[in-house]
């Protein structure tokens, strides 16, 4: 049986959704990361400096997401069967290990302030305007980017819209540590780039930890399996599953299944039964393909 090509995963429609909510976050990163650079070297902000240097990885990590979303949704070919999918797991990978480079950069950077407190300079109240302006616009990029990724069950985009989110989140620590820094606490401005890289780099291993594990064949969630024993057993002509098994590819789930179906049933019977359950299946579920074996049953 060949894969269907009809799920919403793979349509053009997708790919377009995909790649508008990519570009905007593009333009806003990149109006972000010249802002928070510039507003930090004028005002003597390192916490606004690091936010802008997490904003330029989102930038880079954009790029990232439209090179994958481009070569995801090429059809299959002889040399990958399946189709390219895992190309979405790879640029979360690679998204996760440059959010991990960008915090320990980050941690760099304000353990060497710390522990040289006489060379902090006074933080000029620009700083604060613009971090809290970037807070805004970084949670309503956030809120924008996660829509669009539930609404296409991409992980890919799961994983740069909670990028955008730790910006935010980013943004806020150094708001309150300008704001320490203008009410007497010089101190708190590079604790506030400290926290930012604590919080980058944890990100950052999580995104490299699961694309890992899908990477390595990591089987489906426990409720959607559920499901999919449902609508296969709800198949007319199907007695009973066994040897279920499933495994992630990209956003994509592959299904290998035993059917039980009446052993006095013609080959024919077997095999409508067979392809009725597979399109049950992909219709209900974001299946790319289901190899499926008849096992005939003696009914009593």
């Amino acid at each position: 049986m060949q894969p269907s090509l009809d799920t919403e995963a793979q349509t053009p429609d997708r790919q377009a959704a995909a790649r508008k909510s990519t570009y905007v976050s593009v333009a806003v990163n990149l109006f972000l990361t010249l802002g928070q650079v510039a507003a930090g070297i004028i005002s003597g902000s390192q916490g606004l400096i690091a936010d802008g240097i997490h904003s330029l990885s989102d930038l880079v990590a954009d790029f990232v997401v439209l090179l994958a979303s481009h070569h995801s949704g090429k059809a299959s070919d002889r040399e990958h069967p399946y189709g390219h999918q895992r190309f979405e797991t790879a640029a979360s990978l690679v998204l996760g290990l440059l959010l991990a480079v960008v915090g320990i950069g980050m941690l760099w950077s304000a353990f060497g302030k710390l522990r040289n407190p006489g060379e902090i300079a006074p933080v000029q109240i620009l700083a604060l305007w613009v971090a809290l302006s970037a807070l805004l616009v970084k949670e309503g990029l956030f809120r924008y980017m996660l829509a669009v990724a539930t609404r296409l069950r991409s992980t890919m985009l799961v994983a740069n819209a909670w990028h955008a989110r730790s910006d935010a989140a980013s943004s806020l620590v150094v708001a309150i540590g300008i704001g320490g820094s203008l009410l007497g606490y010089p101190l708190l401005d590079p604790i506030a780039a400290l926290i930012v890289g604590l919080m980058v780099t944890k990100m950052g291993w999580k995104f490299t930890w699961e694309a890992l594990h899908d990477l390595m064949d990591r089987a489906v969630a426990e409720t959607e399996m559920i499901g999919i024993q449902e609508t296969l057993m709800a198949t007319p002509g199907v007695i009973g599953i066994h040897d279920l098994k499933a495994r992630k590819m990209g956003d994509l789930i592959l299904l290998d299944i035993h059917l039980e179906i009446d052993g006095s049933a013609t080959v024919k019977d077997g095999h409508d039964i067979a392809v009725e359950a597979r399109r049950r299946v992909m219709e209900s579920f974001p299946v790319l393909n289901v190899m499926t074996h008849i096992d005939p049953i003696k009914l009593k």
